[in-house]
């Protein structure tokens, strides 16, 4: 048994009422894999979370864990823990009575649940808390005993429903690690539901991307990043600009023909001919000269509309003929100055304009 999948998902769908929501999903995970489920509010993710940990009633498809069929079973016969977006922890119970809440449920002996909370107030630095009343708490010291209730169970399979989401900015980051360390560490299969990109790309080992209840790509962090394979995953993982331009064949391979606010470049990756939509970062760009040459690039001509500074770089906006452009710079520039904006060739993800559909705009 130990050989086989912590989770297999197959064909499920489910929904509320009439509405399908969940559209013949396909997803397995791998014991001590770390898949982080991202996607957009109502694309289904929380809904499959909920599915997999047995609160969300299925329509059709089935979900096995390790090998046992689960998909009929209540939640506490699932032999998974989960994390939940609210902490929903005891308000009334001290640290120690929340962790040992679902230990207590399955009649574990005293003198175990006291060594495995030992074990679980070290490992989240919570010593000297087990007596103290969760709602006198600070929000990271809350979500870190609401883990500590998941992990006591020594579950096999942990579900984190956007756990993180609650926190500001510094907790956040530092239970990030804390949450992968401890993965890493206790070998348990982890599914993290999240809307955040640069939460699931620094924590997983694979990220989904779903879109409109279905699985739009699955793969590691770089592969999803770097080359993707909709309109829809490229803006979604921050490919957020969007320039038509039209391929063609040349005596060397594929070009990119000139255009009205841009020269053409060669073109040296595998692309679709005739008009396309390319996709590209806004760090992916730089501003140069409105004549600015160079092999392997092709530069827009335009000018600056607007200018920020979020602090270690400038943030502009960019118009080239009817479109604007958001691009990075470390250097300052006035509004209103003509600029070239200077584009690599390989960091443009493009599609035929048959695929703009699924970019969501």
């Amino acid at each position: 048994m130990s050989g086989r999948p912590a989770l297999e998902i197959a064909q499920l769908t489910a929904g509320y009422g009439r509405a399908v929501v969940l559209d013949h999903v396909d997803l397995d995970v791998a014991p001590g894999q770390f898949v982080a489920i991202l996607g957009a509010s109502g694309c289904g993710k929380t809904t499959l979370l909920r599915a997999v940990a047995g609160f969300q009633p299925v329509m059709s498809g089935t979900i096995a864990s390790f090998g046992r069929d689960v998909t009929a079973l209540p939640p506490e016969r699932r032999e998974l823990a989960m994390v939940f977006q609210s902490y929903a922890l005891w308000p009334h119970m001290t640290v120690a009575g929340n962790i040992g809440y679902g230990l207590r449920l399955r009649r574990v002996p005293r003198a175990e649940i006291a060594r495995r909370m030992t074990a679980i107030l070290a490992l989240l630095n919570l010593d000297g808390l087990e007596n103290r009343k969760v709602t006198a708490l600070s929000g990271g010291q809350r979500q870190r005993v609401a883990l500590g209730r998941a992990l006591a169970v020594e579950p096999r399979l942990l579900l984190l429903d956007e756990p993180l989401s609650n926190l500001d900015a510094k907790v956040r980051l530092k239970l990030r690690g804390e949450i992968k360390a401890l993965q890493g560490r206790l070998g348990f299969a982890a599914i993290h539901v999240t809307h955040d990109r640069e939460e699931a790309m620094t924590m997983a080992d694979q990220i989904v991307v779903m879109e409109a209840g279905r699985i739009a790509q699955q793969g590691t962090p770089e592969d999803v990043y770097h080359r993707p394979r909709s309109p829809f995953v490229a803006a979604f993982m921050g490919a957020e600009n969007r320039l038509a331009l039209e391929v063609a064949t040349a005596a060397e391979g594929l070009q990119i023909r000139p255009g009205l606010h841009h020269q053409g470049a060669a073109l040296r990756q595998e692309a679709p001919l005739g008009p396309v939509e390319a996709y590209f970062r806004d760090d992916a760009a730089r501003l140069a000269a409105p004549d600015h040459r160079a092999p392997d690039e092709i530069t827009l001509t335009g000018r600056i509309t607007q200018k920020s500074y979020p602090g270690g770089y400038y943030l502009y906006a960019v118009a080239v003929g009817d479109r604007d452009f958001a691009v990075k710079d470390g250097r300052a520039f006035d509004v209103g100055t003509p600029v070239g904006l200077s584009l690599p060739v390989a960091a443009l993800h493009l599609f035929g304009r048959d695929a703009q559909d699924g970019a969501g705009n």
